[in-house]
């Protein structure tokens, strides 16, 4: 399935002018945007929340928290509580997973340029994984982060050449088409370009690297 429904995801909250949030198929919530998937695969309603430019690793996840293992179901749900919490109050006063929740409720991030630069912590795609976080759409990526991403399986980085975290507003409805290469914004009607993952939808659909080596038969399955 080509969706940002990743094995281990969910959602996050809101800024002045915007922040970021991903998705999770397979469930239905109000208000609605969504990330469309193949026709057999189910897309939830989700909504969206805007970053501003050059969010970083330290912002997504701050290194006192690097201590956690994603490994333990406990840990990993204890590190996406803690997804974004590095923003700025003063920019972000709405937090991307509320006090006292382990989930967001916003499911898909809309970012800037640069998105995920800074260190190259794998924490930080899986810290917005297990936040609820299904897929990013920024005008680019750090490198590292983008790579994180598609190993780990946590997360959809979708690009575009527009600035959509200037034209859009957290809570509207959306929905990202990753089929179609469009992001739809139901409140407005207005409909933007996507660039297509290419080589890393497989990879993130498998839920990573290595269960889609595995899937390949590039590697055997684990006993």
């Amino acid at each position: 399935m080509h969706c940002a429904c990743a094995s281990q995801s969910c959602q996050a909250r809101g800024c002045p002018k915007g922040c970021e949030g991903p998705l999770l198929c397979h469930q239905r919530r109000e208000p609605s945007s969504a990330i469309s998937t193949p026709a057999d695969t189910q897309a939830a309603e989700l909504e969206p929340i805007m970053t501003l430019q050059n969010i970083d690793t330290d912002q997504i996840i701050p290194a006192e928290y690097l201590t956690l293992v994603p490994s333990k179901p406990d840990e990993y749900e204890k590190l996406g509580s803690y997804a974004l919490i590095g923003l700025p109050d003063n920019l972000y006063p709405a937090r991307f997973v509320g006090d006292g929740d382990v989930k967001t409720k916003y499911t898909v991030i809309i970012g800037g340029q640069n998105f995920g630069c800074g260190s190259s912590r794998e924490h930080a795609p899986v810290a917005l994984g297990a936040a609820g976080a299904q897929a990013v759409v920024a005008e680019s990526y750090a490198r590292i982060f983008f790579r994180n991403c598609m190993s780990t399986g946590e997360l959809y980085p979708v690009e575009t050449e527009l600035r959509l975290c200037d034209e859009l507003k957290t809570g509207e409805d959306v929905t990202v088409d990753m089929d179609n290469n469009v992001l739809i914004n139901h409140t407005t009607g207005k409909e933007y370009k996507l660039q297509a993952l290419g080589d890393a939808g497989p990879v993130i659909d498998a839920g990573g690297l290595f269960d889609y080596a595995r899937k390949q038969g590039m590697i055997k399955a684990a006993a």
